[in-house]
């Protein structure tokens, strides 16, 4: 395992409120997937919610830098990135499969679905409690 890059300066407060809003977004992502008629794992990949989210993330993540902060925006972004990969895995597999695979695909996306409500709740909990994320 790296070992995280030494924090030398504590993020301004409006940098923490922030990440709040991203973890908030990504939620209300998942929220939509979870009750409306999309899936969590589409809601949260093509929603505007945790596309602007991402976009910040991108935009800001100069700002967060030395900062205990820049560990929530790598993760944020991972979580979205990584979840877009195994997204298009089932994807090719379904297509591999010539649509035969659509029954089994939907096992995987159902655990990226349940990994994206992990990833964001775990996360915002450690910011929180002003920890950085390290896994």
């Amino acid at each position: 395992m790296i070992a995280p890059a030494p924090v030398t300066v504590e993020p301004r407060e409006s940098l923490v409120r922030l990440t709040h809003v991203i973890y908030g977004l990504h939620a209300a992502s998942l929220v939509t997937g979870i009750v409306g008629v999309a899936t969590v794992v589409g809601a949260f990949l093509t929603g505007w919610p945790s596309l602007i989210a991402v976009i910040l993330n991108y935009a800001k993540r100069s700002d967060v830098r030395g900062t205990w902060l820049e560990s929530h925006f790598r993760w944020q972004i991972r979580t979205f990135w990584f979840g877009l990969l195994w997204v298009a895995l089932c994807a090719l597999f379904v297509v591999a499969t010539l649509g035969v695979g659509l029954l089994v695909a939907w096992a995987p996306l159902g655990v990226v679905g349940l990994w994206f409500i992990y990833r964001i709740a775990r996360g915002w909990l450690r910011l929180m409690d002003r920890l950085p994320m390290y896994a």
